[in-house]
């Protein structure tokens, strides 16, 4: 099969670009709220020096703080890590559950900014196929996207991966607005070069307000 690579390396540095951008943001936050809250650690020893003596609690307040910034600032910088690792191999084992939730994780701040909560219901076992991990992401990613324009009153996207006879499959469900939403330009070149690279194929159920992405177990064979 013949894929628009064009178009696959594209979408795929604007994806790469835009999760870049998201990850330093937040990192940049983490860095901000460490900050502020050495400058107020700074503040109690300042006092401390006039003869004001230390209150242990607003101490230990303030270092849970930023023990607590320091962890996530963990979590963002590990999530990124494993996210710059899915362009190592064109094609391997993995978990599309896995996948999901690194996508999800990494979408947060933008599911954010649009109001809309994710809701992930997790595999409570791996959902294992041979493809390329980066394109799947990518794909999961476009998808959610159209998804969150479409949630409707309820603001929230419900996501789930599992197996299926022939594979795997992703559930984008609680869209409430699919039936009004522009499927005319959705799958767009985009999502139909990344579809046929990993060997996917996509379904709109207006009724059921789902979208239904389904893999092989192997997307080259």
């Amino acid at each position: 099969m013949s894929w628009n690579w064009e178009v696959i390396g594209e979408t795929g540095l604007q994806f790469f670009g835009k999760v870049s951008a998201s990850i330093s943001h937040e990192i940049k936050n983490v860095i901000a709220i460490i900050n502020e809250n050495a400058g107020l650690l700074e503040d109690l020893i300042a006092r401390s020096e006039k003869g004001i003596p230390l209150d242990p609690e607003r101490l230990r307040t303030q270092a849970n703080r930023i023990i607590k910034q320091v962890r996530r600032g963990d979590d963002i910088v590990k999530g990124m890590n494993r996210f710059a690792h899915s362009v190592d191999e064109p094609l391997r084992q993995t978990d599309v559950n896995d996948s999901l939730a690194l996508t999800c994780a990494l979408s947060n701040r933008f599911a954010s900014m649009r109001g809309v909560a994710l809701e992930l219901d997790p595999s409570p076992t791996q959902v294992p196929i041979i493809t390329n991990p980066f394109f799947l992401q990518n794909l999961i990613w476009l998808c959610l996207d159209f998804a969150m324009g479409s949630t409707g009153t309820g603001k929230a996207v419900s996501l789930k991966a599992g197996k299926t006879e022939g594979g795997a499959e992703i559930r984008f469900s609680k869209l409430e607005d699919l039936a009004a939403a522009d499927i005319e330009s959705f799958p767009g070149e985009r999502e139909t070069a990344l579809l046929q690279a990993l060997r996917a194929d996509l379904v709109i159920n207006k009724e059921m307000g789902e979208l239904r992405l389904t893999f092989p177990v192997q997307a080259e064979g």
